[in-house]
């Protein structure tokens, strides 16, 4: 059967008017494949990056279900649960929830770290429908009898594989043996390493498995380039770059923390609106700078892999790595941030001599040969500078033989095939 609309998939006529509110029209493939499958209570294994539509293909048939039940949560009960790796994936599935149940009498709330515990204390004492929450704050509200998770019917592990990244899954582990056995389960990961898959087959039930993207090809849609560079230049390089207004919205990457905040900073005495995002900042603070992004005021957003997991903000017109990743897996997650939607995007990666290994394990991965481009920096003229300062005293000669010395100043050795815990 041809799918053109979310009226052919089976949903309650609440939810299509909210999703013509929200001007959706024609599900995604992901959409079409498992909505009738969750409506059935199949549990399901979705292989599918950030921007296909997952968010809605679980919630809407948990939206249906649960309002087909007809069944109270009770005091501090749950009867969906959600768990996201970060806030602002839990705050993203949250407003999803909203705005498709709007119409319907279901109690959502969201629970994460870095902020105030009462506000969602307060929120839960009624119990809830559906609970978005990410490991860490779920465990220490469940340790402090604020929830019951003994009504769970529905589960739903979105992006298992970065979760398993930032060491969660013990965590994940503790919550699962606090759910009933008899539920419907849901389990999405844009990749399928060994560690993921057997996290899947003790979470999952006879799964179907809906794969829309495959792992190992990027968007098809992103123009993949890298610039060869010393490391020392790359600065130069990304102010240069960022003169063109063509960079309209632009995402860049760093490994660290540390090194988002030096680069936000640098760009931002170059005049550039820029504002960086990561895992040291508040959760307020990393609002403030997504909404300055969003609402363009701040054109350029520095991140870490692990903030950005699950931002999804439209019209990003270019993703640059200003440092290669050292997990490829990590590459396709950022390069997936610009070419949303259907829209085509640009993907530049800035690569010094101590990456060239990294760029070999992405383009092994992705199966594609980055286009090298040619470049010359430009450098400031006496003229245009802003002001004159002293020389600097001459550097002592450096020792010989020891092969760390050839790094960049200021760069960390980093372990191949090691997910970097910094970010």
């Amino acid at each position: 059967m041809t799918v053109s609309s979310f009226s052919d998939l089976g949903l309650i006529e609440p939810i299509l008017r909210a999703l013509t509110a929200e001007n959706f029209v024609t599900p995604t493939p992901i959409q079409t494949q498992a909505i009738p499958l969750l409506l059935a209570g199949k549990d399901l294994l979705g292989i599918a990056q950030t921007g296909t539509g997952k968010t809605a293909a679980f919630a809407l048939p948990i939206l249906q279900r649960l309002t087909e039940a007809k069944v109270s949560p009770g005091p501090r009960g749950v009867r969906a649960l959600v768990l996201a790796p970060t806030r602002e994936l839990a705050i993203q599935i949250g407003a999803s929830f909203r705005a498709y149940g709007k119409n319907l009498k279901l109690r959502h709330t969201v629970v994460y770290g870095g902020v105030g515990a009462k506000p969602q204390v307060d929120s839960l004492l009624r119990g809830v429908d559906i609970l978005i929450a990410t490991p860490g704050r779920l465990l220490d509200l469940m340790g402090q009898g604020h929830i019951r998770l003994d009504a769970v019917t529905n589960l739903v592990l979105d992006e298992a594989d970065r979760m398993l990244d930032m060491g969660f899954i013990r965590d994940v582990r503790k919550i699962l043996a606090h759910l009933p056995k008899q539920r419907q389960s849901q389990f999405f990961s844009a990749t399928m390493p060994d560690d993921v898959t057997r996290l899947s087959r003790e979470i999952l039930v006879n799964p179907v498995r809906v794969e829309v993207t495959p792992t190992a090809t990027t968007v098809d849609r992103v123009e993949q380039r890298v610039y060869f560079i010393n490391a020392g230049d790359k600065r130069s390089l990304l102010v240069q770059l960022l003169q063109d207004p063509a960079f309209a919205r632009v995402m860049v990457f760093t490994r660290t923390k540390h090194g988002a905040n030096r680069v936000a900073e640098q760009l931002a005495n170059a005049g550039i609106g820029a504002d960086a995002i990561h895992g040291n900042k508040s959760q307020g603070a990393r609002q403030r700078a997504l909404e300055q992004f969003r609402s363009g005021r701040a054109r350029v957003l520095v991140a870490t892999d692990i903030a950005a997991r699950g931002i999804d903000v439209d019209g990003v017109s270019h993703v640059i790595n200003f440092e290669i990743p050292n997990m490829p897996d990590s590459y396709v997650h950022r390069i997936g941030r610009t070419a949303r939607a259907g829209a085509t995007g640009i993907a530049l990666s800035f690569c010094d001599g101590s990456e060239r290994g990294y760029l070999r394990d992405i383009e092994r991965l992705t199966r594609t040969k980055l286009t090298v481009v040619e470049h010359k920096l430009q450098r400031p003229t006496a003229s245009a500078a802003p002001e004159q300062r002293p020389a600097a005293p001459a550097k002592p000669a450096q020792r010989p033989g020891r092969p760390g010395d050839a790094r960049p100043r200021g760069q960390k050795r980093f372990r191949r095939g090691g997910a970097s815990r910094a970010a």
